[in-house]
């Protein structure tokens, strides 16, 4: 099942998957585009945000299902993004659960954030931008923000390979009705955000 009117923006911590949202909104009626993110802004989401930034940790296993739980909410919960694209609003979201499929894989497996993630339904079109972990580091460390705590290089490495993966399942698998376009991160921000608009505006 895929959700249509639903985008998803994925790749590594400073791969610019949240500055090109932005622009890409920018195309929309303000009240015919929904901007979101996982975790998500419910208390969920809040919840995993400070886990996030260290404050607490958790068993890679409990985060999984945190992320999960947080993405259930988010799909079908009130107000969520089945009920905004049932409404002919187009949702955009920077992350959805391929980055469980990457992230909560690295510490914990696969089996686990595969089978918490198989019930979540598929959207119309997935940005799947691909760039190098040390110039995305690069990006991160320029911010001068407190890093979170998979913003270190060696898990970023393994996280754009396990992405890769990902992503190279979902190349082969037909039939799907996703659309997954791969972006090249590395080009400058008015280059992507001309192609993705490109990508978007002429989707059948």
């Amino acid at each position: 099942m895929i959700i249509k009117n639903f985008i998803v923006f994925e790749g590594i911590d400073g791969a610019g998957t949240t500055t090109q949202i932005k622009k890409l909104a920018e195309h929309f009626e303000q009240d015919k585009v929904f901007l979101t993110a996982e975790p998500t802004g419910k208390e969920t989401g809040k919840f995993l945000r400070k886990m996030l930034k260290g404050d607490f940790s958790v068993n890679e296993k409990t985060a999984a299902y945190l992320f999960a739980a947080d993405r259930c909410e988010h799909i079908f919960g009130s107000d969520g993004i089945i009920e905004k694209t049932e409404k002919g609003i187009t949702v955009l979201s920077d992350r959805y659960f391929f980055s469980s499929l990457a992230y909560q894989s690295v510490s914990c497996g696969k089996e686990i954030p595969e089978l918490l993630n198989s019930p979540f339904p598929l959207p119309e079109l997935l940005f799947y931008f691909k760039i190098d972990p040390e110039i995305s580091l690069a990006r991160v460390a320029s911010r001068g923000e407190q890093r979170e705590i998979y913003e270190k290089i060696d898990w970023q490495k393994k996280t754009a390979e396990l992405y890769e993966n990902v992503m190279n399942e979902y190349r082969g698998s037909k039939g799907t009705g996703m659309k997954l376009i791969e972006v090249d991160a590395a080009k400058s921000i008015e280059e992507i955000a001309d192609f993705i608009w490109n990508s978007v505006k002429n989707r059948k």
